[in-house]
């Protein structure tokens, strides 16, 4: 995919969902307009829109909604079921969040309200910035870990707390979190927000499958391997905002690949800004 289709196929997406704000939006409908996986278009949307597309949908609905409340005649309970709300009470806890006014008060001549314009992306590809990766050709290998379940919307707030709760439970000593992996699960339906989300290690058949882990099996691919040189989360967290705003678009030979993602970590070291991490992106050859 090159860089004008990268960036012209985010933009469908957006414009895709704008056209039909106020109906139904199905991620994997919104996803298709990218040409990636509903499980890609979640995290690259995240990383360039520092939202999630729950969040960006909301957010536009409770705009629209009060610039109509403002200008029309339209009822609250009639908005309310337009811009995606189950009931009266729902919309007006949001919009009275979102806005800091009831939807009834928005109705009044001169009340301030928030407004939240549509994203339009633009990806800059500036020369001279050198990124490290190589691509590679690895084998299908199968993992063992503790796997839990997310959703999209709090994953970054509560994958942190997973491992947390991982070691201070005595878990390092069953696994010992060489491996975080993001992997979309066959059990869920494709259009769902939830991932699976593993603390794991590398399998090996002669040992036994500690209590409470599960295994899963990454089949042999190409994956794009970016080193991470720092300290975590920063590292990582850089990194990762660098391959979709630089690396992906200006990408010419490959397309993103499985729906799953891999960080790799090394032993801790004395001084954190030595710390030594890879993130794994599979890929395939266009």
């Amino acid at each position: 995919m090159n860089e004008n289709t990268w960036a012209d196929g985010i933009q469908n997406a957006i414009r895709y969902m704008e056209d039909n704000i106020t109906e139904q939006l199905d991620i994997v409908d919104i996803a298709a307009r990218a040409y990636v996986s509903a499980f890609h278009f979640r995290r690259i949307f995240g990383v360039l829109c520092g939202m999630t597309v729950g969040e960006y949908i909301r957010q536009r609905r409770l705009s629209l909604a009060a610039q109509e409340l403002a200008c029309s005649d339209i009822r609250v309970i009639d908005a309310a079921v337009k811009y995606g709300y189950d009931s009266p009470d729902s919309f007006a806890r949001a919009f009275t969040k979102f806005h800091g006014i009831t939807p009834s008060a928005a109705k009044e001549k001169g009340a301030a309200l928030k407004s939240f314009a549509p994203i339009r992306i633009k990806l800059t590809l500036e020369g001279g910035n050198m990124m490290e990766y190589r691509i590679t050709e690895k084998a299908q290998f199968t993992i063992v870990g503790i796997s839990r379940s997310f959703n999209t919307e709090t994953s970054y707030q509560e994958i942190p707390k997973f491992w947390q709760e991982h070691y201070a439970t005595g878990g390092g000593e069953k696994i010992m979190g060489m491996l975080g992996v993001c992997i979309d699960s066959k059990d869920h339906d494709p259009s769902s927000k939830d991932f699976d989300y593993l603390i794991a290690d590398f399998y090996s058949p002669l040992k036994d499958i500690p209590e409470g882990c599960v295994t899963r099996v990454i089949p042999a691919g190409t994956w794009a391997v970016f080193p991470c040189r720092g300290a975590l989360p920063k590292a990582l967290q850089d990194v990762n905002t660098r391959i979709w705003n630089e690396w992906l678009p200006n990408c010419r030979g490959y397309k993103l690949g499985g729906n799953y993602n891999i960080e790799l970590y090394t032993e801790p070291t004395p001084d954190p800004n030595d710390t030594y991490s890879e993130i794994w992106v599979p890929v395939e050859k266009i």
